[in-house]
């Protein structure tokens, strides 16, 4: 046995190591900015509630609610184009169940018309009936596939979003802090949307 079968069979063990903590780094963004997701899309649902004397609130929460959304999106996005295009260790960790795989697809494509036509609806008066109606109906769908959805990872994200937030799982992965720090700059980047167009309801009610 020559000296260099050792060190490439370190080398691969180090490669697969690696390989399993970026898989383990996506899973932990996706169930923590998950979880934030559902806190701030309950906040939302309040507002319908009493849609009128919250509506610049209901504005403000969902143009929030835009850059977590988008980053959940490119952090499963990117799990997905991993997986199918054969990624050792994402093929290791394996797929979610064929109805929540199924879904999923469905549930990007209903939150990008909700929220496009919610956005749409502050600058378009002059489209407002057809964009109401777009909106609520998107809503109605979505509403039924994201309860599904939810209730499908509800176990999987509880056990994924504390993990960087706890000293003793921290550690394990690195790159908390980065997932950590772009979680907050989503927030970030949504709350100062959500100032700029929570003013803007004249448009969204006709006026």
């Amino acid at each position: 046995m020559t000296l260099e079968q050792p060190l490439e069979r370190h080398a691969r063990r180090r490669r697969v190591h690696t390989g399993d903590s970026g898989v383990e780094g996506n899973a932990r963004l996706t169930g923590s900015i998950a979880a934030v997701l559902v806190i701030l899309l309950a906040a939302e649902g309040l507002t319908i509630l009493r849609i009128f004397p919250l509506l610049r609130w209901h504005v403000f929460l969902g143009m929030v609610l835009v850059p977590p959304i988008a980053l959940k999106i490119g952090s499963t996005g990117y799990r997905f184009v991993r997986y199918y295009a054969g990624s050792p260790p994402y093929r290791r960790r394996g797929a979610p169940p064929i109805l929540l795989r199924l879904l999923g697809p469905v549930v990007v494509v209903l939150t990008i018309v909700m929220f496009a036509s919610g956005i749409l609806l502050l600058f378009d008066g002059a489209q407002r009936d057809t964009l109401l109606f777009v909106h609520r109906a998107s809503f109605v769908l979505w509403f039924a596939a994201m309860t599904i959805h939810v209730l499908g990872h509800v176990v999987e994200t509880a056990r994924l979003a504390p993990k960087d937030y706890v000293a003793r799982t921290r550690r394990q992965v690195g790159g908390a802090g980065a997932r950590q720090w772009s979680i907050a700059a989503s927030l970030v980047v949504g709350a100062i949307l959500g100032a700029w167009l929570m003013n803007r309801t004249g448009v969204f009610l006709g006026r």
